[in-house]
Protein backbone atom coordinates (compact mmCIF):
# COMPACT_ATOMS: atom_id res chain seq x y z
CA UNK A 1 0.00 0.00 0.00
CA UNK A 2 1.16 3.54 -0.70
CA UNK A 3 -0.36 6.37 2.15
CA UNK A 4 -0.11 9.91 1.15
CA UNK A 5 -0.23 12.20 3.64
CA UNK A 6 -2.51 14.74 2.63
CA UNK A 7 -2.51 18.46 3.81
CA UNK A 8 -5.66 20.28 4.05
CA UNK A 9 -7.88 23.67 5.58
CA UNK A 10 -10.56 21.57 7.04
CA UNK A 11 -12.80 22.25 3.29
CA UNK A 12 -10.46 20.75 0.72
CA UNK A 13 -7.30 19.01 0.05
CA UNK A 14 -4.41 21.37 -0.74
CA UNK A 15 -2.75 21.67 -4.32
CA UNK A 16 0.56 20.49 -2.98
CA UNK A 17 -1.10 17.47 -1.43
CA UNK A 18 -2.46 17.00 -4.96
CA UNK A 19 0.42 16.76 -6.92
CA UNK A 20 1.55 14.22 -4.30
CA UNK A 21 -1.56 12.17 -4.78
CA UNK A 22 -0.23 12.15 -8.78
CA UNK A 23 3.03 10.81 -7.88
CA UNK A 24 1.66 8.10 -5.56
CA UNK A 25 -0.85 7.12 -7.99
CA UNK A 26 1.35 6.46 -10.53
CA UNK A 27 4.03 4.47 -8.30
CA UNK A 28 0.66 2.54 -7.20
CA UNK A 29 -0.12 1.56 -10.50
CA UNK A 30 3.46 0.65 -11.45
CA UNK A 31 3.64 -1.33 -8.13
CA UNK A 32 -0.52 -2.74 -8.19
CA UNK A 33 -0.85 -1.97 -4.70
CA UNK A 34 -3.97 0.47 -3.44
CA UNK A 35 -3.41 4.61 -2.79
CA UNK A 36 -4.87 5.41 0.39
CA UNK A 37 -4.42 8.79 2.13
CA UNK A 38 -3.89 9.99 5.83
CA UNK A 39 -5.56 13.13 6.75
CA UNK A 40 -5.22 15.11 10.33
CA UNK A 41 -7.12 17.66 12.05
CA UNK A 42 -10.64 19.15 12.51
CA UNK A 43 -12.55 18.11 9.46
CA UNK A 44 -10.54 15.57 8.42
CA UNK A 45 -12.94 13.31 7.32
CA UNK A 46 -15.06 15.79 5.41
CA UNK A 47 -11.92 16.18 3.07
CA UNK A 48 -11.04 12.53 2.69
CA UNK A 49 -14.71 11.24 2.23
CA UNK A 50 -14.26 13.27 -1.72
CA UNK A 51 -10.70 11.71 -2.68
CA UNK A 52 -12.29 8.80 -4.26
CA UNK A 53 -12.48 11.38 -7.33
CA UNK A 54 -8.44 11.73 -7.13
CA UNK A 55 -7.90 7.63 -7.02
CA UNK A 56 -7.96 6.95 -3.35
CA UNK A 57 -9.49 3.68 -2.12
CA UNK A 58 -9.32 4.22 1.62
CA UNK A 59 -8.18 6.76 3.87
CA UNK A 60 -7.57 6.73 7.63
CA UNK A 61 -8.17 9.97 9.45
CA UNK A 62 -7.07 11.43 13.10
CA UNK A 63 -9.10 13.65 14.53
CA UNK A 64 -8.43 13.54 18.14
CA UNK A 65 -8.90 16.77 19.92
CA UNK A 66 -4.82 16.97 20.82
CA UNK A 67 -4.10 16.78 17.05
CA UNK A 68 -6.49 19.76 16.54
CA UNK A 69 -3.69 22.32 16.89
CA UNK A 70 -0.44 21.42 14.19
CA UNK A 71 2.12 19.10 16.26
CA UNK A 72 5.14 17.85 14.28
CA UNK A 73 5.96 15.12 16.14
CA UNK A 74 2.75 14.42 17.36
CA UNK A 75 0.99 13.87 13.56
CA UNK A 76 4.29 12.09 12.94
CA UNK A 77 3.26 9.48 15.33
CA UNK A 78 0.00 9.32 14.00
CA UNK A 79 1.22 8.93 10.54
CA UNK A 80 3.93 6.02 11.67
CA UNK A 81 1.03 4.51 13.15
CA UNK A 82 -1.24 4.68 10.24
CA UNK A 83 1.35 3.42 8.20
CA UNK A 84 2.11 0.42 10.19
CA UNK A 85 -1.71 -0.64 10.57
CA UNK A 86 -2.20 -0.71 6.66
CA UNK A 87 1.32 -2.30 5.89
CA UNK A 88 2.12 0.71 4.15
CA UNK A 89 5.52 0.04 1.91
CA UNK A 90 5.83 4.08 0.89
CA UNK A 91 5.07 6.81 2.74
CA UNK A 92 4.38 10.14 0.48
CA UNK A 93 3.87 14.25 1.14
CA UNK A 94 3.87 17.15 -0.32
CA UNK A 95 7.66 19.21 0.09
CA UNK A 96 5.79 21.61 1.83
CA UNK A 97 7.54 23.17 5.45
CA UNK A 98 4.23 20.38 7.02
CA UNK A 99 5.00 17.64 4.36
CA UNK A 100 8.74 17.58 4.92
CA UNK A 101 8.18 17.58 8.68
CA UNK A 102 5.38 14.97 9.41
CA UNK A 103 7.60 12.50 7.63
CA UNK A 104 10.82 13.58 8.71
CA UNK A 105 9.24 12.73 12.17
CA UNK A 106 7.80 9.37 10.94
CA UNK A 107 10.93 8.21 9.39
CA UNK A 108 13.04 9.16 12.35
CA UNK A 109 10.43 7.84 15.13
CA UNK A 110 11.19 4.58 12.72
CA UNK A 111 14.83 4.56 12.52
CA UNK A 112 14.48 4.68 8.58
CA UNK A 113 16.13 7.50 6.28
CA UNK A 114 13.68 9.79 4.01
CA UNK A 115 14.70 11.70 0.75
CA UNK A 116 12.81 15.14 0.51
CA UNK A 117 12.18 17.23 -2.64
CA UNK A 118 12.05 14.22 -5.59
CA UNK A 119 11.30 14.91 -8.80
CA UNK A 120 11.83 11.65 -9.95
CA UNK A 121 10.87 7.92 -8.40
CA UNK A 122 11.64 5.04 -9.86
CA UNK A 123 10.67 1.99 -7.96
CA UNK A 124 12.77 -1.14 -6.96
CA UNK A 125 15.48 -2.84 -5.09
CA UNK A 126 16.48 -0.22 -3.96
CA UNK A 127 14.34 2.70 -4.81
CA UNK A 128 16.22 5.25 -7.35
CA UNK A 129 15.10 8.83 -6.26
CA UNK A 130 16.34 12.38 -8.14
CA UNK A 131 15.89 15.14 -5.88
CA UNK A 132 16.44 18.82 -5.52
CA UNK A 133 18.86 20.15 -3.40
CA UNK A 134 20.26 23.27 -2.55
CA UNK A 135 17.11 25.51 -3.27
CA UNK A 136 16.34 23.86 -6.94
CA UNK A 137 19.86 24.51 -7.79
CA UNK A 138 21.19 21.53 -8.55
CA UNK A 139 19.45 17.56 -8.97
CA UNK A 140 20.82 14.91 -6.71
CA UNK A 141 20.76 11.30 -7.85
CA UNK A 142 20.41 8.37 -4.89
CA UNK A 143 18.90 5.31 -3.55
CA UNK A 144 16.23 5.10 -1.04
CA UNK A 145 15.97 1.42 0.47
CA UNK A 146 14.27 -0.47 3.41
CA UNK A 147 11.09 -1.98 4.17
CA UNK A 148 9.10 1.17 4.47
CA UNK A 149 10.29 3.97 2.29
CA UNK A 150 9.56 7.51 3.54
CA UNK A 151 9.25 10.74 0.25
CA UNK A 152 7.97 13.68 0.09
CA UNK A 153 7.93 15.27 -3.79
CA UNK A 154 9.28 18.48 -4.71
CA UNK A 155 6.23 21.37 -4.97
CA UNK A 156 5.03 22.11 -8.28
CA UNK A 157 7.06 19.57 -10.75
CA UNK A 158 4.31 17.92 -11.40
CA UNK A 159 0.31 18.41 -12.22
CA UNK A 160 -2.07 17.65 -9.34
CA UNK A 161 -4.71 15.28 -10.47
CA UNK A 162 -7.76 16.48 -11.96
CA UNK A 163 -11.42 15.23 -10.20
CA UNK A 164 -12.50 12.55 -11.84
CA UNK A 165 -15.75 10.81 -10.94
CA UNK A 166 -17.00 10.45 -7.75
CA UNK A 167 -16.14 7.19 -5.69
CA UNK A 168 -16.75 6.13 -2.33
CA UNK A 169 -13.86 6.19 0.24
CA UNK A 170 -13.82 3.98 3.01
CA UNK A 171 -12.86 6.43 5.69
CA UNK A 172 -11.34 5.07 8.84
CA UNK A 173 -10.90 6.80 11.97
CA UNK A 174 -7.60 5.99 14.05
CA UNK A 175 -6.50 6.82 17.26
CA UNK A 176 -3.01 5.67 18.69
CA UNK A 177 -0.21 6.19 21.49
CA UNK A 178 0.30 9.92 21.03
CA UNK A 179 2.40 11.30 23.97
CA UNK A 180 2.61 14.43 26.15
CA UNK A 181 6.34 14.17 24.95
CA UNK A 182 4.82 13.83 21.26
CA UNK A 183 2.77 17.53 21.80
CA UNK A 184 5.86 19.63 23.39
CA UNK A 185 5.91 21.31 20.44
CA UNK A 186 3.31 22.55 18.59
CA UNK A 187 1.26 25.34 17.22
CA UNK A 188 -0.76 27.56 20.00
CA UNK A 189 -2.52 30.66 17.94
CA UNK A 190 -2.78 31.88 14.50
CA UNK A 191 -3.52 35.04 12.84
CA UNK A 192 -6.17 34.99 10.15
CA UNK A 193 -5.34 36.15 6.66
CA UNK A 194 -7.45 38.72 5.75
CA UNK A 195 -11.12 37.91 4.55
CA UNK A 196 -11.81 37.20 0.99
CA UNK A 197 -8.19 37.40 -0.12
CA UNK A 198 -6.90 35.10 -2.35
CA UNK A 199 -4.15 33.19 -1.13
CA UNK A 200 -0.29 33.67 -2.74
CA UNK A 201 -0.22 30.00 -2.96
CA UNK A 202 -3.06 29.04 -5.01
CA UNK A 203 -3.16 32.53 -6.89
CA UNK A 204 -3.03 32.37 -10.77
CA UNK A 205 -1.74 35.71 -11.42
CA UNK A 206 0.72 37.33 -8.72
CA UNK A 207 2.43 40.40 -8.93
CA UNK A 208 5.67 40.66 -6.57
CA UNK A 209 7.37 43.90 -5.68
CA UNK A 210 10.93 43.84 -5.11
CA UNK A 211 13.44 46.67 -3.44
CA UNK A 212 12.49 48.96 -6.90
CA UNK A 213 9.19 49.26 -5.82
CA UNK A 214 10.80 52.13 -3.26
CA UNK A 215 8.35 52.44 -0.14
CA UNK A 216 5.30 50.82 1.68
CA UNK A 217 3.17 53.30 0.35
CA UNK A 218 4.24 52.24 -3.73
CA UNK A 219 2.98 48.90 -3.04
CA UNK A 220 -0.47 50.10 -3.35
CA UNK A 221 -0.09 50.04 -7.39
CA UNK A 222 0.69 46.93 -7.07
CA UNK A 223 -2.49 45.90 -4.80
CA UNK A 224 -4.32 47.88 -7.68
CA UNK A 225 -3.06 45.56 -10.77
CA UNK A 226 -3.35 42.01 -8.49
CA UNK A 227 -6.74 43.02 -7.67
CA UNK A 228 -8.06 43.88 -11.44
CA UNK A 229 -6.28 40.54 -11.83
CA UNK A 230 -8.12 38.70 -9.63
CA UNK A 231 -4.81 37.60 -7.88
CA UNK A 232 -2.08 38.20 -4.99
CA UNK A 233 0.65 40.23 -4.18
CA UNK A 234 3.80 38.76 -3.45
CA UNK A 235 7.32 40.19 -2.24
CA UNK A 236 11.34 39.49 -2.16
CA UNK A 237 12.66 39.01 1.05
CA UNK A 238 14.34 42.54 1.02
CA UNK A 239 10.54 43.60 1.16
CA UNK A 240 10.05 42.15 4.44
CA UNK A 241 13.24 42.69 6.12
CA UNK A 242 12.77 46.19 5.43
CA UNK A 243 8.89 45.92 7.20
CA UNK A 244 7.05 46.92 4.31
CA UNK A 245 5.25 44.03 3.46
CA UNK A 246 4.56 40.82 5.79
CA UNK A 247 6.39 37.60 5.90
CA UNK A 248 3.22 36.18 4.67
CA UNK A 249 3.55 37.86 1.37
CA UNK A 250 7.43 36.77 0.74
CA UNK A 251 8.28 34.98 -2.48
CA UNK A 252 11.38 32.60 -2.41
CA UNK A 253 13.18 29.82 -0.84
CA UNK A 254 12.46 30.64 2.88
CA UNK A 255 9.03 31.72 1.90
CA UNK A 256 6.34 30.85 -0.40
CA UNK A 257 7.19 28.86 -3.97
CA UNK A 258 4.29 29.42 -6.38
CA UNK A 259 3.02 27.98 -9.30
CA UNK A 260 0.94 31.40 -10.87
CA UNK A 261 -0.13 31.10 -14.42
CA UNK A 262 1.64 34.40 -14.56
CA UNK A 263 4.09 36.58 -12.46
CA UNK A 264 4.62 40.10 -12.69
CA UNK A 265 7.93 40.96 -11.00
CA UNK A 266 8.34 44.70 -10.50
CA UNK A 267 11.37 45.96 -9.11
CA UNK A 268 12.92 43.11 -8.30
CA UNK A 269 16.90 41.73 -8.90
CA UNK A 270 16.50 37.75 -8.81
CA UNK A 271 18.12 36.53 -6.39
CA UNK A 272 18.18 32.64 -6.37
CA UNK A 273 16.53 32.21 -3.24
CA UNK A 274 13.79 34.99 -4.93
CA UNK A 275 13.97 32.27 -8.35
CA UNK A 276 13.40 29.06 -6.29
CA UNK A 277 10.08 30.45 -5.13
CA UNK A 278 8.65 31.73 -8.56
CA UNK A 279 10.65 29.28 -11.20
CA UNK A 280 7.01 27.05 -11.45
CA UNK A 281 5.28 29.90 -12.86
CA UNK A 282 4.31 29.29 -16.35
CA UNK A 283 4.94 33.05 -17.37
CA UNK A 284 6.91 35.95 -16.13
CA UNK A 285 6.43 39.33 -16.89
CA UNK A 286 9.34 41.12 -15.87
CA UNK A 287 9.63 45.00 -15.16
CA UNK A 288 12.24 46.71 -14.42
CA UNK A 289 15.08 49.78 -15.13
CA UNK A 290 18.15 47.30 -14.84
CA UNK A 291 18.62 44.98 -18.23
CA UNK A 292 21.22 43.20 -17.03
CA UNK A 293 19.01 41.38 -13.53
CA UNK A 294 19.83 38.85 -12.94
CA UNK A 295 15.66 37.57 -13.40
CA UNK A 296 15.68 38.90 -17.07
CA UNK A 297 17.02 35.30 -17.64
CA UNK A 298 14.18 33.50 -16.54
CA UNK A 299 11.73 36.18 -18.44
CA UNK A 300 9.17 35.21 -20.54
CA UNK A 301 8.08 38.96 -21.15
CA UNK A 302 9.95 41.91 -20.06
CA UNK A 303 9.61 45.94 -20.23
CA UNK A 304 12.41 47.74 -19.51
CA UNK A 305 11.19 51.03 -17.48
CA UNK A 306 9.93 52.68 -14.23
CA UNK A 307 7.67 50.43 -12.58
CA UNK A 308 5.62 53.52 -11.43
CA UNK A 309 5.08 54.48 -14.98
CA UNK A 310 4.73 51.02 -16.33
CA UNK A 311 2.05 49.62 -13.62
CA UNK A 312 -0.65 52.50 -13.89
CA UNK A 313 -0.39 52.23 -17.46
CA UNK A 314 -1.37 48.25 -17.62
CA UNK A 315 -3.99 48.93 -14.63
CA UNK A 316 -5.87 51.43 -16.58
CA UNK A 317 -5.37 49.31 -19.72
CA UNK A 318 -6.80 46.32 -18.03
CA UNK A 319 -9.69 48.70 -16.81
CA UNK A 320 -10.47 49.79 -20.37
CA UNK A 321 -10.46 46.14 -21.27
CA UNK A 322 -12.61 45.28 -18.75
CA UNK A 323 -14.88 48.01 -19.18
CA UNK A 324 -14.55 49.10 -15.68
Amino acid sequence: MILVFVEHDGRRPDRSSLEAVAVGAGLAERLAVPLEAFLVGPGAATVAAGLGSFGIGRAAVAEDDRLAPYAPAAWGRALGQAAEAGNAAVILAAGTDRGQEVVAHAAAMAGRPMAANCVEIEPGTPFAVTRQRWGGSLLEEATLDGPVRYLTVAEHVVAPLEAGAPADVVVEPVSGGVSEADLRSRVVSRVAPEAGKISLADARVVVGGGRGVGSSEAFAQLEELAELLGGAVGVSRVVTSAGWRPHAQQVGQTGTRIAPDLYIACGISGAIQHIVGCKAAKAILVINTDRDAPIMARASYAVIGDLHTVLPAISAEVRRVAGR
